[in-house]
């Protein structure tokens, strides 16, 4: 009843109450809503000074409102006995009473994707989180009348910042406060999962376990009795088997009770040895008051014990001259701390195990262990390796080329169809519409079966645990590059398509590692490159075009080779690149995580390399339109005009330099610009070049500039301007290069 009902300004200094009804207008309330107004709302008063701003606390910030805006707020008092027990009320319709913020977490391999798939679906996207080069993925979902957000944090072994990965799960969750985090873990490894919840449990946020893979588990015939564990752990524990879409239930049961303040929370957190107890005392005395904000004082000295090197960094520049030596002493006196404290927390896992987990000796990882003992053998191991790569890209071919070929002529089609409805329009019009836009973006469409495809192997590889072993085979060969196996996933991504293969660099800890990587793609050449080698190697070389496309291929990989170890020795100056990588159980994949993540790819890869082709397309569409509407005569055929002596180089007339030059948008470029300056290239091609020339052509189209949607991707991945044009520089001077001396030596060979 309204006359139950009080105005914010009602309320006195320290006074507790409910929001129940805003007034002032739908703007006004609108803007109220979003300040987190709504009804069920709890508000406490902190600060009021007669007619003047009130200062309130509500959802964990303090909000100042005029003293006419606080008038249109009406609340209830909720008196000090009730605090504990405020209850949101029952509602009719969509509208949430409460959000919250959820971060999941977990090492690699413990299924924790597919958790976050189950409890989100398609209802999540992609961001960047504080400028760094990983993505956080974010979704949302709805307990009760409560929304979540869910942010899965980047899978990590620990919390010591020795990657981006790293860095971002732990200064998420002490920048963001999230209201919960869930730690997933593998039950069939707790062993070696457990650790980093043994981290997580010393930051200042409420901790569910999730024990994931309970089906696997069982498999290995483990048994592991959840109650238990829990009790151990002092915080709850929802088993689960995700994959098979169990569990969901009982993990949403305690985020639940959370909401209703029922959660049980007494962490047993693990603890280091007494003999760097007084060390640590000694630092926290040192460094307290002077760590970053909602950094706590005890975690940072604990972490500067363990070696972390970025919180070293800023605690040196926070702390006076006098306190940094006495911490910089100390941690030099104990530099086998780190191994102290991790053995700690081992025990600590052991005492966990021991008590919730009866593990058999014969059958324990039986399956896994028969099968790596073929896998991940150096010989045969690699030939399967083989034979599952060849698989993969016969499969992506086989049905990905049909399909991209059927939607290339629907392309063609409706480009001729829209020509014909817009004959009566500007002739400027119907090319911007046809050639600009169409011939950029249109091409690109066309390549989405083959990416998909791909996508679906990999992430079968991947959700199998097979794509760990195919890091671990390439890695000898790697190391000769001064990289690691994680390298070659990305370089192998390439043969699909460049831009999403420089998005899978992030899988590299190493930024110089991955800077390396980032250089060495475009060396890769994409089904787009390739589709133009397929076209116009046959024009040439009708007899033996086959054995050319292959050498080709075989040269940019020597390239890549060859360049990798130059780039060695000037970005990573010979140093060791260390690989550490966890090889996880085999299992059943998750068809459900794979198609998600297929979708996510794609719809990725058409929101980052689309918008700039598109942009891309129209420049150069203007470029070889204008001023006279014929691409020999427009302003970009000045520049094949200018680059005329380079082409002379190589035995190319500049037309032809000039249908190199579109490429820069779409690899398929080349074919249609050729198409447009001469007609039947089939016929007149071989008339204009020699075999010499016509090998240089083809060199220096395959290790050309990469394309816009590659470009692109290179400066978002490496952050640096210099990098990019580093990149596009190098990959245009390879490709004159190596079209040069191919032409000069056939010249010395056949005349």
């Amino acid at each position: 009843m309204d006359h139950d009902l009080v105005r914010l300004t009602d309320l006195g200094v320290g006074k507790h109450a409910q929001v129940r009804r805003l007034e002032g207008g739908k703007g006004f309330i609108s803007r109220l809503a979003a300040m987190g107004f709504t009804p069920g709302a709890p508000v406490t008063v902190l600060r009021r000074n007669g007619n003047g701003p009130i200062l309130v606390s509500l959802r964990g910030a303090q909000v100042a409102l005029g003293f006419l805006e606080a008038k249109k707020i009406r609340l209830t008092v909720v008196e000090e006995q009730d605090q504990a027990f405020i209850q949101e009320p029952t509602i009719h319709g969509n509208t949430p009473e409460k959000h919250m913020v959820i971060a999941l977490a977990g090492q690699p391999n413990v299924g924790k994707s597919t958790v976050f798939n189950l409890l989100t679906g398609l209802n999540q996207h992609v961001g960047n989180w504080a400028g760094k080069t990983i993505d956080l993925k974010s979704g949302g979902f709805m307990v009760g009348d409560t929304s979540i957000t869910l942010v899965d944090l980047p899978g990590t072994y620990s919390l010591t910042a020795n990657s981006e990965e790293e860095r971002i799960a732990r200064d998420f969750i002490l920048k963001e406060h999230p209201d919960l985090a869930i730690v997933v873990v593998d039950a069939a490894n707790l062993e070696r999962s457990l650790y980093l919840l043994a981290e997580v449990l010393l930051l200042p946020v409420p901790v569910i376990l999730a024990l994931n893979m309970m089906d696997v588990a069982g498999q290995e015939g483990i048994q592991v009795e959840p109650g238990v564990l829990e009790s151990a752990l002092g915080i709850p524990v929802a088993p689960m088997s995700a994959a098979h879409n169990q569990g969901i239930d009982a993990l949403l049961a305690v985020i639940r009770e959370y909401l209703d303040g029922k959660m049980p929370f007494n962490p047993k957190k693990p603890s280091i040895s007494d003999e760097h107890k007084g060390i640590l005392a000694e630092i926290v005395e040192q460094i307290n008051g002077y760590t970053p904000e909602g950094y706590p004082t005890k975690w940072v000295a604990l972490k500067l014990l363990e070696g972390d090197e970025e919180l070293a960094g800023l605690i040196e520049k926070n702390l006076p001259a006098a306190n940094w030596q006495k911490v910089a002493a100390l941690l030099y006196e104990h530099e086998d701390a780190v191994l102290d404290i991790a053995g700690e927390r081992y025990e600590w896992i052991a005492r966990m195990v021991r008590a919730a987990v009866v593990e058999p000796r014969i059958t324990r990882g039986s399956l896994t262990s028969r099968l790596d003992q073929v896998l991940t053998h150096p010989v045969f191991g690699s030939l399967i390796l083989a034979l599952v790569l060849g698989g993969v890209f016969f499969v992506t071919y086989a049905i990905g080329s049909p399909l991209q070929s059927w939607l290339g002529r629907g392309v063609e089609a409706l480009t001729e169809w829209l020509r014909v409805q817009m004959a009566n329009s500007p002739d400027w019009l119907s090319h911007l519409i046809t050639d600009g836009v169409l011939g950029g973006v249109g091409l690109v469409l066309t390549f989405l079966p083959i990416l998909a495809i791909f996508y679906i192997a990999l992430g079968l590889l991947e959700d199998t645990g097979y794509m760990a072993r195919i890091a671990y085979l390439t890695d000898r060969w790697m190391h000769r590059l001064g990289l690691h196996g994680k390298s070659f996933l990305p370089l192998l991504l390439g043969f699909g398509c460049n831009v999403p293969a420089v998005f899978g660099t992030r899988i590299i800890e190493s930024r110089r590692s991955r800077l390396l990587t980032i250089l060495l793609i475009p060396l890769i050449p994409c089904t787009a490159r390739m589709a133009v080698i397929t076209i116009l190697t046959p024009i040439f070389f009708p007899v033996h075009s086959a054995l050319v496309a292959w050498g080709l291929v075989a040269g940019n990989l020597v390239i890549l080779m060859l360049l990798g170890l130059a780039l060695h020795s000037l970005i990573l100056k010979n140093e060791h690149v260390a690989f550490i990588m966890e090889l996880p159980l085999y299992h059943v994949p998750n068809m459900k995580t794979i198609g998600i993540y297929v979708w996510q790819n794609l719809l990725s890869f058409l929101q980052k390399a689309g918008t700039v082709i598109l942009g891309g397309s129209l420049v150069i569409w203007g470029l070889s339109y204008f001023p006279t509407g014929e691409v020999m005569t427009s302003y970009l055929s000045y520049a094949g005009r200018f680059l005329e002596p380079i082409g002379l180089w190589m035995g190319l007339p500049w037309p032809v330099l000039l249908a190199i030059l579109t490429s820069v948008v779409a690899k398929e470029n080349t074919i249609a610009t050729l198409g447009i300056l001469y007609g039947d290239v089939v016929k007149v091609l071989p008339t204009l070049l020699t075999a010499s020339s016509a090998l240089a052509l083809l060199a220096f189209q395959m290790l050309f500039i990469p394309c816009l949607g590659t470009i692109a991707a290179i400066h978002e991945e490496t952050k640096s301007l210099m990098w990019t044009i580093v990149s596009a520089v190098m990959m245009l001077s390879l490709s004159i290069g190596a079209g040069v001396l191919i032409y000069k030596v056939g010249l010395l060979l056949f005349g």
